[in-house]
């Protein structure tokens, strides 16, 4: 780790404990005031500070909202994860869940199914928004600027035939996901693999989705879409106890 990256962990650390001027910094990690601000300076520049009217500098926005979403998700596997081994046993299949953190969807619980075939999904990994059931099922709930956020740097390849591969064509399916609150992934990242993913909520909005996952030989979406109310009720029980809508 470099030494300005150390410092300026730190300096978070620091401020975390109390607001503090670029001079108290300054005399605190034993550099120059001119140092000090060109560092403080950078971490307001990307939302990790914010200087009050007095002068001092304390934590910033985009900080809190960051520590808040990995907060959420911790909080969300745990409390999803028993309900996640009962429902296993009663559909059979892959179930995942995943979360929103900062601008990107990731993984982060998993029950393999029961037949042995595993799925590319990896617990910690990013899931593809735009060809993913659970990215589509969040997607779906946020607001504009958000899913802006969330597609910013997206490479809209075409893994299959079914692959939506422009951002009008997914906002017109997001449309049809918000009005029957469920998404699908139709071999759309696999041509062999499908799943039917639902939303979970916090406090503030969607911070997730679970989803149930086949094999198309094994179950197809039909096959899925039978288990849709019993998928819903989980996701409301697990959004229930996380304070959500």
């Amino acid at each position: 780790m470099s030494q300005s990256v150390r410092r300026a962990a730190r300096i978070v650390d620091s401020i975390a404990l109390r607001p503090a001027s670029v001079s108290e910094l300054a005399e605190e990690f034993g550099v120059h005031r001119s140092t000090m601000f060109r560092e403080v300076q950078s971490l307001e520049e990307v939302g990790y500070l914010r200087k009050r009217k007095n002068g001092e500098y304390v934590l910033g926005l985009h900080l809190i909202a960051l520590a808040h979403q990995a907060s959420d998700s911790l909080d969300l596997r745990e409390i999803a994860h028993d309900r996640l081994v009962k429902l296993h046993r009663t559909v059979g299949n892959t179930l995942h869940l995943a979360a929103l953190v900062d601008h990107s969807i990731v993984y982060v619980d998993k029950v393999e199914d029961t037949s042995g075939v595993r799925m590319y999904s990896r617990i910690g990994s990013p899931a593809r928004p735009y060809c993913s059931g659970v990215g589509k099922a969040i997607l779906a709930e946020l607001s504009a600027s958000d899913r802006d956020a969330v597609l910013r740097d997206t490479i809209w390849e075409p893994f299959t035939a079914k692959t939506l591969t422009t951002r009008p064509e997914l906002d017109a399916e997001l449309e049809r996901v918000a009005a029957r609150g469920w998404a699908v992934d139709d071999g759309e990242f696999e041509d062999f693999v499908n799943c039917i993913a639902v939303p979970i909520y916090g406090p503030t909005g969607v911070i997730g989705a679970l989803s149930n996952t086949a094999i198309r030989m094994a179950a197809d979406l039909n096959a899925l879409r039978a288990h849709l109310p019993l998928l819903q009720s989980v996701a409301r029980e697990i959004s229930a106890e996380l304070g959500g809508v």
